[in-house]
């Protein structure tokens, strides 16, 4: 890993079949230790159910209110200022709530990889 800094450049935002908005703030092979991506979901919109393999999660919510669902938990509140923790392979997902959109770093360790993500449902 060489130092550097990555622009942000939200044209590069895309829709991700999970149900979210996407933009990768740091993703790269040259770093493969963590990854960090800006989630934005629609209000009354919830992501499908998945799970990512080998792979810990951390939503650090920015803006908006949701409810999340990790590990057959009852779904609970979150907001601004909140960070979720998810271990690898733990069903999840998260329900915007609010009037506005529910935006949320997603930090992952190792980096994210497609191949990790695994639906398994509504």
């Amino acid at each position: 890993m060489k130092p550097s800094i990555r622009r942000l450049n939200t044209d590069d935002e895309y829709y991700f079949k999970e149900g979210c908005f996407i933009l990768e703030l740091s993703n790269t092979p040259d770093d493969p230790a963590v990854s960090v991506a800006r989630a934005r979901v629609r209000p009354g919109v919830s992501t499908r159910m998945h799970r990512l393999h080998g792979i810990a999660e951390r939503y650090v919510i920015l803006e908006g209110t949701g409810r999340v669902e990790v590990a057959g938990q009852t779904a609970r509140p979150v907001g601004p200022g909140d960070t979720v923790i998810i271990p690898p392979q733990c069903p999840q997902r998260i329900t915007n709530t609010g009037t506005g959109d529910l935006v949320f770093l997603a930090v992952c360790t190792p980096r994210f990889v497609p191949d990790a993500y695994e639906d398994i449902g509504d």
